[in-house]
């Protein structure tokens, strides 16, 4: 405020340069006490195809050694909420071999490029509002970060990475932060193993790690994640398959016959039985039930989408350079200008498909491994799940939830069914009145938007209306599980204030 006084009866265009002369000064003052971040600075004000300051950034590469070979990318947007001080939330995409810039530039970035949009518009709910934040592309050979990738497994890929983070924090000088990681998809494997890593590290000043947050994740075998839960989503979900009588029919006696249905029955009960029951293999004859959905699916609506059940055709462009049909009108981040921009080599960036794991990853999953101990030894992890993702079930995520042990007892204890409260915003309410700005881009929905339970340091938050990028479909319940695992409210069910316009 007292930075914006003297500024206030000027025109706005004058005003826009000399508070834009002010940030870069500001910058300037902040690089002569930080000089060994100065070669990682990246230019908010003049970003590639950026029409406004994206804010204070810093980018490039830092080494994996010694238990890696190459190096790993990062992009670090430091807050200014004051409530942010000395903490850093990293965030991670999956894949295996998807880049988090993924997560940057279409799901919670300072700001957006999504699909079928023609420009970037600046994000009111970036994570970086919030917190600290730094997305990275890990293991090696995933998006910026060079290959070839050398993990087998992730003990593998929590050994390097905690090389590179130590780097990390020393670079930015951030010794003794509160660490936070968050992601979604296979990042449910990548986070538990990593997390454990560093909880087992016992060194504060570089790991000191006070929850995780993992959203539709992959954190068991496929056929408790994928096959059992498949046919009752999409008999849940019939108006939007529309698929025939005969087909809903015979799917529905295989997922019986199967023994899909006697499995979720016993698994999904509260409190979990002791004997708990063992999923049916999906290679039995028959019991594919998934991949027949998805290709029926496919005949009705040639651009079913298992990310987000209820889109339809035509397939939206996307800047990211996703293989699609729609394909799109560049690579945004395999432009020479960007990698510039960004203090990397000229890369052939794809935003998926590293070849992270050629011989599988040989762990268990993050489920049967450490993720009950993550729990027990943080009390503050977050399990989000979205309702239109058809790739990665809430009931499956759920049941593998009631085979886990943590903090002394099996499963939750009560059906999780109490309210996700997201809090309404004046740019809502504008919207909703007909006075909604442009560019659209308070796009956050409000009030009840899902469910949210915990027990013994385990939170279980569901969403109504999003697939399986919670932040890019429902990013107001995004932003609310964030403020929820950082310590910003008390529970999901808190009315306190939604701290973005």
């Amino acid at each position: 405020m007292l930075i914006l006084a003297p500024f206030i009866f000027l025109s706005t265009k004058e005003a826009d340069q000399l508070i834009s002369l002010t940030l870069e000064h500001l910058r300037r003052d902040i690089l002569q006490m930080s000089k060994p971040t100065l070669e990682y600075l990246v230019d908010g004000a003049h970003f590639p195809q950026v029409p406004f300051d994206i804010g204070e950034s810093y980018a490039g590469l830092l080494s994996n050694a010694p238990r890696g070979e190459s190096s790993l990318f990062f992009w670090f947007f430091p807050s200014t909420n004051p409530d942010a001080d000395k903490e850093i939330t990293i965030w991670l995409n999956g894949g295996p071999g998807c880049s988090s810039l993924d997560g940057l530039l279409q799901e919670h970035g300072p700001f957006l490029w999504q699909s079928g949009t023609y420009e970037p518009v600046r994000n009111p709910y970036s994570w970086s509002n919030l917190t600290n934040i730094v997305y990275i592309d890990q293991p090696a050979g995933t998006g910026f970060s060079p290959g070839p990738a050398t993990v087998q497994n992730e003990i593998d890929v929590s050994n390097q990475f905690n090389d590179f983070w130590r780097r990390f924090i020393q670079t930015f000088s951030m010794q003794g932060y509160k660490v936070y990681i968050t992601g979604e998809s296979y990042a449910g494997q990548y986070i538990p193993y990593l997390a454990s890593g560093m909880l087992d590290q016992n060194d504060k000043t570089h790991f000191n790690l006070k929850g995780i947050q993992i959203n539709d994740p992959s954190i068991n075998e496929d056929n408790v994640m994928i096959y059992a839960p498949a046919v009752p989503a999409l008999n849940y979900f019939s108006t939007v398959f529309s698929l025939n009588d005969t087909f809903m029919t015979e799917i529905n006696k295989r997922a019986d016959e199967c023994g899909y249905n006697q499995f979720l029955d016993k698994a999904l009960t509260f409190p979990p039985p002791k004997d708990f029951p063992n999923a049916p293999d999906p290679s039995q004859h028959g019991c594919d039930v998934w991949d027949q959905i998805i290709k029926a699916a496919t005949y009705i609506n040639p651009c079913f989408n298992i990310y987000h059940l209820t889109d339809f055709c035509p397939f939206l462009w996307d800047e990211m350079g996703f293989p699609s049909l729609a394909g799109g009108p560049n690579d945004y981040f395999n432009q020479s200008a960007v990698q510039k921009a960004l203090h990397v080599p000229p890369t052939n960036y794809a935003v998926c498909g590293g070849n992270i794991f050629p011989n599988g990853d040989g762990s268990a999953p993050s489920a049967l491994g450490p993720l009950p101990s993550v729990i027990e030894r943080t009390n503050n992890v977050l399990i989000g799940h979205g309702w239109y993702d058809y790739l990665l079930f809430m009931n499956g995520t759920l049941a593998t939830i009631q085979n886990m042990t943590w903090n002394g007892h099996q499963g939750f204890q009560k059906p999780p069914v109490e309210p996700l409260l997201v809090p309404y915003t004046d740019s809502l309410n504008a919207i909703a009145n007909g006075n909604g700005q442009i560019p659209f881009t308070a796009d956050a929905g409000a009030g009840i938007l899902g469910t949210a339970h915990t027990e013994r340091g385990l939170t279980f938050s569901t969403v109504y209306g999003s697939g399986h990028e919670i932040p890019q479909y429902s990013p107001g319940a995004a932003y609310r599980q964030l403020e929820f695992l950082l310590g910003r409210i008390k529970s999901l069910q808190d009315p306190g204030p939604f701290t973005s316009q």
